[in-house]
C-alpha cells in the first residue's frame, strides 16, 4: 500500500493595506501565483469580493485566466466563486470555457458569498444567500449533465433554465459549453465554521472541503467527520486525500526574522491580516473561530492570542514540526494550503514560499513516509 503524501497549495484572499494602489497588488497577486508554480505548488485559490478595498479581486476567474499562459502546472482554482451573486447560467458557462482555456487546469471554488456589504451593493441582503448558494449549484451541475433544451425546473428553486423556444441545433444556438474536464472539474469548498453541516452535505455530492487557515486547530476535526458521514451516507469510503487544509505559514532562514515579520513587528503582514479578519469576523458574529471554546469571552481574543494560535513561523525545521504535529493532531489531510499574505518584504515572502516548496515540504513527505497514523 502506498504511504499518503501531501501535496502544497496557496490560498490568496488576498488582503491588502488600504493605501496601496490595485494596479500595484494586482500585479503583486499574479507574481505569487507564477512564483507558485514554479516551485510546483500543486493548485492556487484566489478569492473574491465585490466591495472590499482590502481584498481587492472583484472577480477569481477573471483574475485567474490572466494567468493561464502565465503558468505551466499549477492548477488555477477560484477562492471562491459567490454563487448568491451571479445567475447560475453565468457561471456555468464562464467555468466551462475556462476549463477549455486551461486544458483542464481549473478547480471551481464555491460559496455562497459571505461579505454583507456585496450583498448589499447589488440587493440581496434579505436574502438567504446559502439557500441561493444551493440552487444555484444544483444548476450548474444539471447544466453540465443535460443536453440542451435543458429544461431545468428543480423543486423549490428559484432558477428556471431552458432555451427550448429559441434553440437551433443546426446553427449551435441555444447549447451551452460542456467543460473540458469529463464529467466536471473538481469543486472545492471552504469551510470556516466549526461542525459545519455543509461538510455533510460536500460528501454526499463529492465536493471536496478547504478548511478555512483562520480556524483554531481543534476545530478541524469536526470538518473531517461531517465531511466522512456525507461519503457513508453516499456509500463511499471517505478518503483524506480529498481533504485540504489551509494553514498561515512564514518560512525564514532565521528564527529572530520569522518570529519579527511573522508576528512581532507591527507592520508584520501577517499582524495585519488577522487584524482585519478579526474586525471583520467580530462585526459579522463569526469569531467563534478565534476561540478555544464556544463560551470563551470576547475580551480573551487578543492580537497576540490569535496569532500565537494560528500563525506558524520559524525557520525550517520548526515549521516542519509544527505542521507535522498538526496532523498528529487532526489525523492526515491530502493538502496543505498556505495563505499567500501582502509582500511588505518581497524578498521575504518570496523566500518563504520558497522554504516551504522546496525544504519543509520534502521533509514532511518523508516523516509521512515513514511513520503511520491509525487508519481512520
Amino acid at each position: 500500500m502506498m504511504k499518503p503524501t501531501m501535496k502544497l497549495g496557496i490560498f490568496m484572499m488576498p488582503v491588502h493595506p488600504l493605501h496601496r494602489s490595485a494596479t500595484e497588488t494586482l500585479r503583486e497577486d499574479r507574481e505569487a501565483v507564477i512564483l507558485a508554480d514554479k516551485l510546483g505548488f500543486h493548485d492556487a485559490f484566489v478569492g473574491e469580493h465585490l466591495t472590499d478595498k482590502a481584498e481587492n479581486i472583484t472577480n477569481s476567474m477573471l483574475f485567474l485566466a490572466t494567468l493561464i499562459h502565465s503558468t505551466e502546472r499549477i492548477k488555477l482554482a477560484t477562492g471562491t466563486s459567490n454563487l448568491s451573486q451571479m445567475h447560475p447560467v453565468l457561471i456555468a458557462a464562464q467555468a466551462a470555457m475556462f476549463d477549455h482555456l486551461s486544458e483542464g487546469r481549473f478547480i471551481l471554488g464555491v460559496s455562497p458569498g459571505a461579505l454583507v456589504s456585496d450583498a448589499e451593493a447589488i440587493g440581496i441582503f434579505e436574502e438567504d444567500r446559502n439557500k441561493m448558494f444551493g440552487e444555484a449549484i444544483d444548476v450548474i451541475l444539471a447544466i453540465w449533465e443535460r443536453e440542451p433544451p435543458y429544461d431545468i425546473e428543480l423543486p423549490n428553486n428559484r432558477f428556471k433554465v431552458s432555451t427550448r423556444r429559441t434553440l437551433h441545433l443546426e446553427t449551435g444556438v441555444g447549447i451551452m459549453p460542456k467543460p473540458y474536464q469529463k464529467p466536471r472539474p473538481e469543486i472545492v469548498g471552504t469551510v470556516v465554521a466549526p461542525f459545519s453541516k455543509g461538510v455533510v452535505a460536500m460528501g454526499q455530492r463529492d465536493f471536496h472541503p478547504l478548511s478555512a487557515n483562520f480556524l483554531l486547530p481543534q476545530w478541524l476535526p469536526s470538518h473531517w467527520a461531517n465531511y466522512a458521514e456525507g461519503k457513508q451516507k453516499a456509500g463511499v469510503k471517505p478518503d483524506p486525500a480529498e481533504w485540504r487544509v489551509a494553514r498561515t505559514v512564514f518560512v525564514a532562514d532565521d528564527d529572530k526574522v520569522a518570529a519579527r515579520y511573522g508576528r512581532d513587528d507591527p507592520n508584520s503582514p501577517y499582524r495585519f491580516y488577522y487584524r482585519q479578519l478579526q474586525t471583520k469576523l467580530t462585526k459579522a458574529g463569526r469569531h467563534v473561530v478565534f476561540k478555544e471554546r464556544v463560551d470563551q469571552p470576547d475580551h480573551e481574543l487578543t492580537e497576540d492570542f490569535v496569532l500565537d494560535r494560528l500563525c506558524i513561523h520559524g525557520t525550517v525545521n520548526k515549521v516542519v514540526d509544527e505542521i507535522l504535529k498538526l496532523r498528529e493532531r487532526v489525523g492526515h489531510f491530502g493538502e496543505l494550503v498556505y495563505a499567500g499574505m501582502d509582500w511588505v518584504d518581497p524578498a521575504l515572502a518570496k523566500r518563504s514560499m520558497e522554504l516551504m516548496a522546496t525544504e519543509v515540504m520534502p521533509r514532511i513527505n518523508a516523516a509521512i513516509g515513514a511513520t503511520s497514523l491509525p487508519q481512520r
